[in-house]
């Protein structure tokens, strides 16, 4: 029996699963909507169909380093239970792969946040951790 392989950690913070709506803008002002499966403070991965990834990703080439995809992403976070905020952040497509059939996931690493976008994502993640670690 083979043994499972680790898969490396592309992002050197930790993540966090969530499950939410992202807005990914293309430089040419093209808005998409994907679903957010995992977040950290640098990254943030996305999952969507096949037409989506194609859309964001020409000819479904994997970016190569040097050579990522600049986006721009908009998603919600909640400051306060009751009060999510908007984050506005530049990233860089850097990660593509297929799930099944109609399903990839898209690797973005966060190059600038706009306002205090970093500091809500990294409260966010902080206080999903902190929960993630308290006793059953």
């Amino acid at each position: 029996m083979k043994a499972a392989t680790m898969k490396p950690n592309l992002r050197n913070q930790q993540r966090v699963d969530i499950e939410t709506d992202i807005v990914i803008e293309k430089p040419d002002g093209c808005q998409l909507i994907c679903r957010m499966s995992n977040l950290s403070r640098t990254g943030v991965m996305v999952c969507c169909n096949q037409e989506t990834a194609g859309q964001l990703i020409p000819r479904f080439k994997a970016p190569a380093p040097g050579n990522w995809i600049s986006v721009k992403a908009r998603f919600s976070v909640p400051v306060i239970a009751a009060q999510p905020v908007s984050v506005v952040v530049n990233g860089n497509i850097v990660h593509l792969r297929r799930m099944a059939r109609d399903e990839f996931q898209l690797g973005i690493q966060f190059t600038d946040f706009e306002g205090n976008g970093f500091d809500y994502v990294d409260n966010y993640v902080r206080k999903l951790l902190a929960e993630s670690r308290k006793p059953a």
